[in-house]
C-alpha cells in the first residue's frame, strides 16, 4: 500500500520514538511505502522541505505557530493550516496514488484536506486516529461555550467534527469508553455502526521495549538506582511516585497541587514531580513556599535524564481534570507500563484509565475532585506488591498496546 498520514507532530527524520512515528515504521518495516505530512512552525526558520529518509517520504510544511504561541497567530495558523497542505501535497506527492489516507486529531481542521485526497484517490480508505474529542473537551474546561457568543465558535468547530467523522471511512478509538462516547453522541455514526462497525479501538501504541528505550524509564540495577536517586536528591529506602509530562489545564494542577499538600509530609514515601506546562509556575509557587519534605519538583529534563531518573522511582501518577466529560486515555500510561511501573490515574468517572488498569492488576483509580481518595490510593499502592503490580502492567502492555495492535 500507499500510505499518506497526517498529523501535528513534529517527525523529524522518523527515527524518533512516539506513538506514530514507532507505528509509521511499523507500516514501513511490513513493506508499506509512507508518505508522511506534518507542521514546521515559523519559530524553526525553515522552508517546507521534503526529506526521502529511513524508507519513508517525509514532508515537513512550513505554518504559523500553532502550539505555544499567542491567540491570534494561533487562530490563524490553525485556519490557514488546510491550504498549506494541500499546497504542499500537490508539489510534492501530487502524482501519488494512495490506498489509506490515515491522521490524527488534534487537529479537526485537516477535514478539507482529506476531502481533496479522498476525490484524488476515490478507491482509498481513509482513517481517523483519534486521540482528542474536540470541542467538547474545550467546553468541559471552561475554555469554550455552547451558548453565547463562543457558542458561535463551537458550533463552528462542531459541525467540522461531525463533518470529519462523516468522511472518515474508520474511526479508531484509544479505549472502550472512547468508542461509546463517540457512538452515543454521533448519532449519524451510531447508524453507521448500527449497520457495520465503523468505530473501533485503535490503542496508542509503541515498539516493544526490546526495540526502543522507554521514557518511563527502563529498569536500571541496585546500585545505578541509588546514584540516580543520590542526584536528585531523593530517598534511597522509600517507594517513590512520579509524574512526568505536561502541566497544563487538561491535567488539574490545582488538585494535584492539594494532593501534594494533603501528603507533603508522609514518611513512608515521595512524591517526584516533572514537567513543564501552563500551570508549571502556579505549582512551582505552592512548592517554594511549603517547601514539603516529601515532594520534589523538576522542571522539563532533557530525555535521558528524564528516562534514568524515571527508572530509579516505583509508581506512575496520572492526573486529569474531573471536570472532562470526554472519556481520554493518556499515552503517558504506555511509559510507565514499559517501564514496569505500576500506576494511579486520578481522573474523572468518564475515563476508564483507571477501571481498566484494576481490573488488570497494575494499578488503582481515585477520582479527580477527592483528595481523600488520592491519599486513600496511595495507601493500597503501599500495602501491594509494587514489582508484581509492575510486571503485571507490563504484560497488559505486550499483549494490548505494541504497534502490531494499531
Amino acid at each position: 500500500m500507499k500510505i499518506l498520514f497526517l498529523t501535528m507532530t513534529r517527525f523529524g527524520d522518523g527515527t524518533e520514538h512516539g506513538i506514530y512515528t514507532d507505528l509509521m515504521r511499523k507500516f514501513r518495516d511490513e513493506g508499506h511505502d509512507v508518505y508522511v505530512v506534518f507542521p514546521v512552525e515559523r519559530r524553526y526558520h525553515k522552508a517546507t522541505n521534503l526529506q526521502n529518509t529511513n524508507g519513508m517520504h517525509i514532508l515537513g510544511v512550513r505554518t504559523l505557530n500553532v502550539q505555544k504561541t499567542n491567540v491570534i497567530e494561533k487562530g490563524l495558523g490553525q485556519v490557514s493550516l488546510e491550504y498549506l497542505y494541500m499546497r504542499a501535497i500537490k508539489k510534492h506527492f501530487g502524482k501519488v496514488k494512495f490506498d489509506l489516507i490515515t491522521y490524527s486529531t488534534p487537529p479537526i481542521t485537516f477535514t478539507k484536506v482529506i476531502e481533496w485526497a479522498k476525490r484524488n484517490n476515490p478507491k482509498a480508505v481513509t482513517y481517523l486516529q483519534l486521540k482528542d474529542i474536540f470541542p467538547q473537551n474545550a467546553v468541559d474546561l471552561g475554555m469554550m461555550s455552547k451558548t453565547g457568543a463562543k457558542g458561535v465558535l463551537y458550533r463552528r468547530f462542531r459541525k467540522k467534527e461531525e463533518r470529519l467523522y462523516e468522511i472518515s471511512d474508520w474511526i479508531g478509538c484509544m479505549s472502550p469508553a472512547n468508542v461509546r462516547y463517540v457512538v452515543e453522541n454521533n448519532p449519524e455514526v451510531a447508524l453507521r455502526q448500527a449497520q457495520g462497525p465503523v468505530v473501533e479501538i485503535c490503542p496508542n501504541s509503541y515498539e516493544i521495549p526490546e526495540q526502543v528505550r522507554s521514557d518511563g524509564g527502563e529498569e536500571i540495577p541496585g546500585q545505578a538506582r541509588d546514584d540516580v536517586r543520590a542526584k536528585y536528591g531523593l530517598p534511597a529506602d522509600k517507594p517513590i511516585f512520579i509524574y512526568g509530562g505536561n502541566l497544563g489545564k487538561p491535567q488539574g494542577i490545582p488538585f494535584l497541587i492539594e494532593c501534594l499538600k494533603a501528603n507533603a509530609d508522609r514518611g513512608d514515601c515521595h512524591f517526584v514531580i516533572v514537567g513543564d506546562g501552563f500551570d508549571y509556575p502556579r505549582l512551582e509557587r505552592w512548592f517554594n513556599e511549603a517547601k514539603p519534605k516529601s515532594v520534589s519538583l523538576f522542571r522539563r529534563l532533557p530525555k535521558e535524564d528524564y528516562d534514568a531518573l524515571a527508572g530509579a522511582c516505583d509508581v506512575g501518577l496520572i492526573f486529569l481534570d474531573y471536570r472532562f466529560t470526554i472519556p481520554n486515555y493518556p499515552s503517558r500510561l504506555l511509559s510507565y507500563l514499559m517501564g514496569k511501573k505500576p500506576i494511579i490515574a486520578c481522573t474523572d468517572v468518564n475515563c476508564d484509565t483507571g477501571t481498566i488498569a484494576e481490573e488488570n492488576g497494575y494499578g488503582f483509580w481515585a477520582a479527580s475532585n477527592s483528595v481523600e481518595a488520592f491519599g486513600e490510593a496511595v495507601d493500597r499502592m503501599l500495602g501491594s506488591d509494587i514489582q508484581a503490580m509492575g510486571e503485571m502492567g507490563y504484560e497488559f502492555f505486550l499483549r494490548n498496546y505494541t504497534v502490531k495492535h494499531t
